[in-house]
């Protein structure tokens, strides 16, 4: 699956399971490490370890390997590295504090 195709692929399952604020980041020109960035909130700490499995689980599916999932001990931000595309799935709090849109833009 190409980068984009995997970025649409990811950001249909992120939505599947109702997150918000759903952004892609296009940072091939400033990231040697991936492609795309997105970004999209879930309510509750379950919320999030939900979507981040979501996406894991049917990644999977599809034959596409996870490099790493970070975070969900606590759940409050979990990031899962797809090579090509990153998801950052947060709380609202830690989305608010890190501001990763305007950190990459």
């Amino acid at each position: 699956m190409q980068a984009n195709e995997l970025k649409q692929f990811v950001t249909d399952k992120v939505d599947e399971l109702k997150a918000s604020d759903i952004v892609t980041l296009d940072v091939r020109d400033k990231s040697c490490i991936t492609d795309y960035l997105v970004l999209c909130t879930g309510n509750s700490r379950r919320h999030v370890a939900s979507i981040a499995e979501h996406v894991c689980e049917q990644a999977q599916a599809v034959e596409i390997d996870s490099l790493g999932t970070e975070g969900q001990d606590d759940s409050e931000w979990v990031v899962v590295d797809l090579g090509d595309v990153m998801v950052h799935v947060m709380q609202e709090e830690q989305r608010q504090l890190y501001q990763l849109e305007k950190l990459w833009n």
